[in-house]
């Protein structure tokens, strides 16, 4: 597929969904929870905000042996998803938006996504995975520092400015979603209505003049750390000075830092504006995924249309 002067090879990812047959066998619970896995920087080494390459590459292959495939958070939300008898789902958020998550590197003129970046690498398990479809939310940082400003600005590990608009609308053309992390990472705990207002409406707003149109469903708080008054992470307005335009935001899901998975679309307990998520740190994944098959407390698909009540 070719984009402009960008080349993607992305082959035949996910057409239809595989159960691996020891799945299969596994009895429907779709009120059980749901990991909403956060990722930060994936490099070189493993550490708080980092997981190494080889981590997540394990991580992929974890998720796929025990029988997990990717959702769309708002697939998750709007309880559309659907999956074959025995499957679990499992939502992947990506903070930041570091060029670790998404570079390219240009070769002959042409720019081609970076393998060794999370995107790079998870097209290419895709490839080779049957089922494992392109669904995951980049959690999105249009003016923090260079190195989390839409994935890289001003040069910085090899990334140039102008890519940048090209990232996003190439993640929506793959079938990932877009979601607003404020513009700069601010704690939004230490200040006032106006700022607060001002930092999700502009993030959402950086996100719209790169992909014109786009619908911003989902707002990750930066720390987890929710404002005084939390009802402006669900909506809110800022008026530029420069012109008057007002701009306003309205969000159907609103993402914490820690909590664990997350309740089921059909749990009384689910509540879209404020889902939990589990931070990947060293072996807690595989951890989490044993204690939810050992209890039998994590989601497992029927094989049906998810149909939820709202």
């Amino acid at each position: 597929m070719r984009m402009g002067n960008i080349l993607v090879s992305i082959g035949l990812i996910g057409l239809a969904h595989h159960a691996p047959s020891q799945q299969s066998s596994r009895a429907p619970n779709l009120t059980g929870r749901v990991p909403i896995l956060m990722y930060h920087i994936v490099g070189d080494h493993d550490g708080k905000y980092w997981r190494s390459r080889e981590g997540f590459r394990h991580d992929l292959q974890l998720l796929y042996d025990r029988g997990y495939r990717p959702i769309g958070l708002a697939e998750f939300v709007d309880g559309t998803f659907e999956l074959p008898r025995g499957i679990a789902p499992v939502v992947f958020t990506f903070d930041d938006a570091s060029p670790s998550q998404f570079s390219y590197v240009e070769r002959n003129g042409k720019l081609e996504i970076d393998s060794l970046s999370a995107l790079g690498i998870w097209l290419a398990f895709g490839k080779s995975h049957p089922g494992w479809t392109n669904r995951g939310a980049f959690c999105m940082l249009p003016a923090a520092k260079a190195g989390h400003a839409f994935f890289g600005d001003h040069g910085i590990e090899g990334q140039k400015t102008e890519w940048r608009f090209p990232k996003l609308k190439q993640l929506v053309d793959l079938g990932f979603e877009l979601c607003d992390h404020t513009l700069w990472h601010a704690d939004l705990r230490k200040y006032p209505e106006a700022v607060v207002q001002e930092q999700i409406a502009r993030g959402a707003l950086a996100i719209d003049s790169a992909v014109p149109g786009y619908r911003v469903r989902s707002l990750a708080l930066p720390y987890g750390a929710w404002p005084k008054n939390r009802a402006l992470t669900q909506a809110g307005s800022w008026r530029n000075p420069k012109g008057g335009q007002i701009v306003s935001y309205k969000f159907d899901v609103v993402l914490e830092a820690t909590g664990g998975p997350a309740p089921s679309p059909k749990s009384p307990s689910f509540d879209p504006h404020r889902l939990p998520r589990v931070e990947i740190l060293g072996n807690y994944l595989a951890t989490l995924l044993a204690r939810l098959e050992r209890e039998q407390t994590g989601f497992v698909s029927d094989g049906k249309p998810l149909k939820v009540a709202r």
